[in-house]
This record gives structure tokens, sequence and C-alpha cells, in this order.
């Protein structure tokens, strides 16, 4: 008998995307797993809801006030019935019929708990972004894999491993590698399936770019506070990494097209880490909250 996988999927303002990563979804092959979906919906006022009730998803509701991106996947998977618990992006699209098969199918043989598949830029990506999603999930897989690095963007872990930690619900980020890292620690194995991709698209404005960097940096301090990331470090980050997507650029002919986004990108991503990294400080409500939802709502909530 095949094992239920729940997919689980945070909402706010999702409906750009939401509609094609529903159908996609429907069309996936189920030879590993069977599949049904959770919606952690945190407020949407577009009609994110609308198209989750078309798709006959079962829809559950997070405060924006409570929301963390730990608490909202606990909420979904406590909400959920699958025995395997699957993760995607509202802006994640499945790349291949087999996808949900595939992600699932390291954890249905027990070689490893939780798994995280390939993402890759579509035609709106941002040039640095491809560059970074080619650095970070390979076109050949690894299960399983030496560390902890894992991500939430397009994952699935065992429902007993959840059970044993549950995400961590005051991380500002990563609460995919720290739980990875709890896993890993306790003795079992993460895999990484490259056969399992989904095209991952940003489009966000340079503000909220540096905004997702800083808030993944300030998290990675509580998991790995041994690194650290200066000022220096900024500045041989930006202009080593702004060199390189440079290079590449010239050899696929796209430098004059590029050359201002890259250098907009990687010191956007590399002043957020910095930020981050330096940010120590016990986070307020209105600065959390900042992390999590654009400005306009965010005036909207704190003036209510």
């Amino acid at each position: 008998m095949k094992k239920l996988a729940t997919v689980v999927i945070r909402t706010f303002n999702e409906a750009r995307y939401l509609d094609e990563l529903l159908s996609e979804i429907s069309k996936q092959n189920t030879n590993v797993v069977e599949n049904e979906v959770v919606i952690v919906d945190s407020g949407s006022t577009d009609n994110t809801l609308e198209i989750a009730e078309k798709h006959n998803c079962r829809i559950t509701h997070i405060k924006q006030s409570e929301f963390t991106f730990g608490r909202s996947l606990n909420i979904g998977c406590e909400f959920a019935k699958g025995d395997i618990l699957v993760f995607v992006s509202g802006h994640c699209i499945p790349a291949s019929v087999d996808w949900l098969d595939e992600l699932c199918r390291p954890i249905v043989e027990q070689v490893a708990v939780y798994t995280y598949g390939r993402q890759m830029g579509r035609d709106t990506t941002k040039y640095s972004e491809t560059k970074h999603f080619d650095k970070w999930f390979p076109e050949y897989s690894k299960i399983p894999q030496e560390g902890f690095f894992c991500n939430n963007a397009n994952a699935a872990v065992s429902r007993e491993s959840w059970e044993k930690f549950g995400f961590n619900e005051e991380l500002t980020g990563l609460e995919d590698m720290y739980l990875a890292k709890q896993l890993v620690e306790s003795g079992v194995k993460i895999g990484y399936v490259s056969s399992a991709p989904v095209y991952h698209i940003h489009d966000e404005p340079w503000s909220k770019l540096r905004t997702r960097y800083e808030r993944e940096a300030y998290a990675l301090q509580k998991i790995m506070p041994e690194v650290h990331f200066s000022f220096t470090d900024f500045l041989r980050f930006l202009i080593s990494g702004v060199m390189s997507d440079f290079a590449a650029a010239i050899r696929e002919k796209l430098f004059l097209k590029r050359c201002v986004e890259i250098v907009l990108f990687r010191y956007n991503h590399y002043w957020g880490t910095y930020k981050g990294n330096h940010e120590m400080r016990k986070l307020s409500a209105k600065q959390k909250f900042h992390y999590f939802y654009p400005k306009d709502v965010e005036k909207e909530f704190y003036h209510d």
C-alpha cells in the first residue's frame, strides 16, 4: 500500500503562481506515493484561497501576528494526514511529473528521512540567482549527503522525523537547516534529489531580496554561531561574486544585458548577509513582521 504524502504550502497572496503550482501537482505520477495538498494561509487578500478551493486543497490558517516560517509549517504538519510531509513554496513550480515520487522515494526506501530537491530559475529569474541555484542545487544527487544543508522551498520529511523535533518557531528563516542539523546529530541521513526539480521564481524588488538574505543570516547565527561575516568579507564576497558572474555572462554573451543586475543582486545579497550577521539584538515584533511581509502590509498591520 502506497504511503500518503501531504504537500504543505505556506501562502500569503500567492495567487500569481499558485494555480500553476496546484495544476502541476495534480498531474504528478503516483507510483510511489498518493498525495493531498494542505494550504497554510496567513491572511491573503488576493484570490489565493479561491484558487486553493478550486483545486480541492484542505485549508488552515495562521494569524499574521503569530507567523514564523517554523510555526506555520508546524501548523500545516499537524493538519496534514500524510506519513510524509512535503514542502513547496507557493512560487515554485514542479518541473517534472515525477517530482513528488522522486522527492519521496528515498524516504519510502528508508535511505534518508529528510530530502530536498533541485531548484532552477525560470525566464524572470535574476541572472545571479540562477548561478546561486546551480551551486547549491546541482544536476547530480547526493543520497545520502554529508552535512545538514536543506531547503524547504522543495523538500520532504517523514512524519516520524518531524514529530521528533518539530520546526523551530523562533527563527526568522532556515528552519529547514535547523531541523536537518538536529536530525543529522541524532544519527539519521539527509538526501539531495536532483531528479525532483522545481522552478523557483523570485519576482521581488531589491529591498525584499536584501531582507531575505538578512533574515537568513540572522537565523544562521542561531544555528552556527561560529560563523562570522565581517565587512571585509562583504567586500571580498561582493567583488568575487560580481567578477564570477561577469565572467559567466561574458561566456554566455549576456554581459551587456545583465551586468547592472549582477552588481545589484550581489550587493543586496552580501549586504543583507552582513547586516543579518551583525543584527544580534532581540527582534521586536515590528522588526520580525518586516522580515515576513511586504511594507504595504506592514503599514496596514501596525495602523489597525
